[in-house]
């Protein structure tokens, strides 16, 4: 467990909320806790009282600024948002003016967006950027659904085009990303084979997976295909690798940037044959965003897909949620608990 200093004690007259904060680029123990002002809803606004955020791979990235890339989103010589955290649950403490359809009270997911902000007890994010969570659905199960559907949806349903009989085969499917992949695609009548370490075949098998290679035992170039869509949910592969998987007009996709991928996929309106993508979902508009997260929890609560929590940390022991995620071999999603 990693020690950090006592967070400061902030003045008696001052509502404050725990955070977690990083004020340079490196490893996990950059992360402290600390504590800041209770935000307060503006108008448009809905003040979240967070109950689970979400630790994702790239927000580990983003600490580290590794790659060197990522300061273009974050900063270039020091964190421009000092409170990571993106994917939300919780419940509303507090509603701004113009905002209707939400009130205190509501079990809701949210996503912060660029500003992050989520390692909090509190955050204030915009009310369109908050879905309510079904009744009957764990709030915990909610936020891991989101965490890796909001990614997964967009490449399954949009990109690959999934549709029933479509041959896919999932690389990293026992991820947050791979885990959601496996279970939409599934849901939309895809026959997948899921690609996991020894120890997760078990859970893709029941995440709707009809084949599961360990890759442990087999090698990605020794799976056999054709597979109409290969998507690499963790970027340990790349198109070159896999091209002898696909079906002569079958798909690439990777969830991670290369500058191999990056020209790739702006050269992809001119294949004919075999191509490969990789699509930057945040840059999605927020309305299309919001309309995803939705679609997910409705699947979710319905029992059409469901989240997968691996571990929980306290808010406090971040550092330690970020080592263990960077470790890579977590299944589905790692939660902070305020």
């Amino acid at each position: 467990m990693t020690a950090h200093a006592p967070a400061p004690v902030p003045a008696a007259d001052v509502a404050t909320t725990p955070v977690v904060v990083h004020d340079r680029y490196g490893p996990p123990s950059v992360l402290r806790p600390d504590r800041r002002p209770l935000p307060v809803a503006g108008p448009g606004d809905v003040v979240v009282a967070v109950e689970a955020v979400a630790v994702s791979r790239a927000e580990c990235a983003f600490r580290a600024a590794d790659p060197p890339v990522a300061r273009l989103a974050t900063g270039l010589r020091r964190p421009r948002h000092r409170v990571l955290g993106g994917d939300v649950g919780g419940t509303v403490a507090q509603v701004g003016a113009g905002v209707d359809g939400l009130r205190p009270g509501d079990r809701v997911v949210a996503q912060t967006g660029i500003a992050m902000g989520g390692y909090a007890g509190h955050v204030r994010v915009p009310a369109d950027a908050v879905t309510r969570v079904p009744d009957g659905l764990d709030l915990r199960a909610a936020v891991a659904v989101v965490e890796g559907g909001s990614t997964a949806l967009p490449f399954v349903r949009d990109h690959a085009r999934v549709r029933p009989g479509t041959r896919l085969l999932v690389n990293g499917a026992a991820g947050a990303v791979g885990a959601a992949a496996v279970q939409i695609a599934a849901h939309l009548g895809a026959e997948v084979t899921g690609v996991c370490s020894t120890g997760h075949v078990d859970l893709v098998r029941s995440l709707g997976a009809a084949a599961v290679v360990d890759r442990t035992r087999t090698r990605l170039e020794d799976v056999r295909g054709p597979f109409d869509v290969v998507l690499d949910a963790v970027g340990t592969s790349s198109a070159r690798r896999c091209r002898h998987l696909l079906a002569p007009r079958g798909l690439y996709l990777t969830t991670v940037p290369s500058a191999d991928i990056l020209v790739r996929t702006a050269l992809r309106p001119l294949s004919r044959g075999r191509s490969a993508a990789i699509a930057f979902t945040g840059l999605r508009p927020a309305s299309a965003r919001a309309a995803d997260v939705a679609e997910l929890l409705t699947l979710a609560g319905t029992g059409a897909v469901r989240g997968v929590v691996d571990r929980t940390w306290p808010l406090a022991q971040a550092a330690d949620a970020h080592a263990y995620v960077e470790a890579g071999h977590k299944a589905g999603t790692v939660l902070l608990l305020p």
